[in-house]
């Protein structure tokens, strides 16, 4: 159970993601400002995380010190890995789609795999299968991603128009916007994989993971309600005009920031930053179906060759890592070979001192 425990999590956290996508583009498409929604969703996120932190902390006043060096890790984790990266990506998934929002994301495994190696938190063995597995799994998830985002053919369904809501400039044509938010995606991810390698060391400084969320999702609300006053010149941006704008605020401050942010703390503490990377694939497979269904988004042939190369470039990646998990475990817990070995040795101990106990037992009583 400790082991798939957080496989179990990880699968649920991208049907989290995909509807938190679906519903936002909505959102967007209804005519909400993204840098709105950005600021909206962490101040939900706030709401919700601020008494249970405060909870938390009453426990176990020790693990929710906050001092200088853990401040300044959680500020920059708030700056890059919410603030940076959500209005990025919201202003991305905007000028093109939930689906290429999603494909893109697969780019988060090969670009963490890089940091995480280039940092020291990853192994690079070239002569190791294990490590080949890994560097073709995720170069194999990036072709699938691009083919996805880029790669044409037969139309299956066709897109809507974008209203003028984004600031940048929408009198372009229709694929100079779908290749622009490509970028803009492209670059979050970035950011996003930065922000997957600095929460080791945050949570190290801060072992607390609802408070640490919730110091994350407070810094973030104040942060992105700077940049978005200093865009947002016209004040009635901020009004919330239907329950369908509310209703994805309120679902991806909660679900998307408050429930993630703390379960995805807890699978890194456990399993390391490529670990969660890894589980973005499974995230555009759900997407893009539901984007093709609910959303009637534009989807081409193209798309289904590339899901069908991030399903083996996972499964080729998740081989590779299964090596890393078992010597993980095994570092964490040096003794736990020995314990086994102990375990196994007082169990025919016991088993050879009842045997022994019972044939002592029935010899006198044969004998009277």
């Amino acid at each position: 159970m400790e082991y798939y425990l957080p496989i179990v999590v990880m699968l649920l956290l991208q049907f989290i993601f995909a509807g938190m996508t679906l519903g936002t583009r909505i959102a967007l498409l209804e005519g909400m400002s993204p840098r709105v929604f950005v600021v909206y969703r962490s101040a939900f996120a706030t709401i919700v995380l601020a008494p249970l932190a405060y909870l938390s902390s009453r426990r176990n006043s020790s693990t929710c010190s906050l001092n200088l060096r853990s401040f300044s890790l959680i500020f920059i984790n708030s700056l890059i890995g919410i603030t940076l990266y959500q209005n990025l990506y919201f202003e991305g998934l905007y000028l093109a789609s939930s689906s290429v929002a999603s494909a893109i994301s697969n780019l988060l495994p090969a670009i963490t795999f890089v940091i995480a190696a280039f940092v020291g938190m990853e192994k690079l063995n070239i002569r190791s299968l294990r490590t080949i597995a890994k560097i073709l799994g995720t170069v194999i998830c990036v072709i699938g991603a691009v083919s996805i985002a880029l790669l044409k053919g037969p139309k299956l369904l066709n897109a809507e128009n974008i209203p003028s809501k984004s600031i940048i400039n929408l009198s372009l044509e229709s694929d100079d916007n779908w290749l622009l938010g490509c970028l803009l995606l492209s670059v979050s991810i970035i950011a996003w994989s930065i922000f997957l390698i600095l929460q080791v060391p945050a949570y190290k400084s801060h072992p607390n993971y609802i408070s640490l969320s919730a110091w994350m999702c407070l810094m973030a609300t104040l942060q992105s309600a700077v940049v978005t006053l200093f865009i947002e010149q016209d004040l009635n941006a901020w009004k919330i005009t239907s329950v369908l704008e509310l209703g994805s605020s309120l679902y991806a401050g909660i679900m998307g920031s408050a429930v993630t942010f703390c379960v995805q703390a807890w699978c890194i503490s456990r399993r390391g930053p490529l670990f969660y990377a890894m589980f973005i694939p499974v995230f555009t497979i759900i997407c893009t179906v539901l984007a093709a269904l609910l959303l009637h988004e534009e989807i081409y042939f193209g798309s289904l060759i590339g899901a069908i190369g991030v399903i083996i470039g996972l499964s080729i990646v998740l081989w590779g890592k299964a090596k890393d998990v078992v010597d993980y475990k095994e570092k964490m817990d040096p003794k736990s070979k020995a314990n086994e070995t102990e375990e196994v040795k007082l169990v025919i101990n016991e088993s050879s001192e009842k045997e022994y106990s019972k044939n002592d037992l029935k010899e006198p009583l044969l004998l009277c």
